[in-house]
Order: C-alpha cells, then sequence, then structure tokens
C-alpha cells in the first residue's frame, strides 16, 4: 500500500485547517453528522461504504437514529494519512449531494 503515507503533526494541523467539522481526537480524524432521521442517516452511511470501499480505505465509525461519527485512520500507517483526508473530503462531498 505505498499510496498510503502518513502524516506528519503539521501536515495533519494543515489539512485540518482546509476542512470544516472534522477534528482531531484519539490520534483519529473524527466528525459528527446529524440527519433528519434514522433512513437518511443510514442512506448516507451506505453511500460512504461504497465509495470508502472503491477506495479499499473504510471508516470507523458509530450511528445511533439519526447521528451517525466517523472516524479516520490508516492502521497499516500508523496514524492519519493522506487517504484520510482524501476520504474525509469524499464524505463531505456526500452529504452536500
Amino acid at each position: 500500500m505505498s499510496e498510503y503515507r502518513k502524516l506528519s503533526e503539521e501536515e495533519i494541523k494543515r489539512e485540518l485547517e482546509k476542512l470544516s467539522g472534522w477534528s482531531l481526537a484519539g490520534g483519529k480524524l473524527r466528525k459528527t453528522y446529524e440527519f433528519k432521521d434514522f433512513g437518511e442517516a443510514f442512506a448516507f452511511m451506505t453511500r460512504v461504504a461504497l465509495e470508502a470501499e472503491k477506495m479499499n480505505h473504510h471508516p470507523e465509525w458509530f450511528n445511533v437514529y439519526n447521528k451517525v461519527v466517523i472516524e479516520l485512520v490508516t492502521h497499516d500507517v500508523g496514524g492519519i494519512s493522506n487517504y484520510d483526508f482524501k476520504l474525509a473530503r469524499r464524505i463531505d462531498e456526500i452529504v452536500r449531494t
């Protein structure tokens, strides 16, 4: 998986500044999304799952009713990678469409 590259703390800070609503929590990128109801939240999760599968980069997530918490980290590199930010940007695109 040579395309995955672990980012330095400075690179992570710079990339976080480009995203809205994402934060660093427990060594992972994290964002909470809130939807109208469970159906909307589940539809969002399905769309994210399909995109994550295409990227072969899968989120850690938690869902209760209309809330979805997503955490991103690249276990293969032992931290946050360029792919975590790539997936975060794609997830934000999905929620806007």
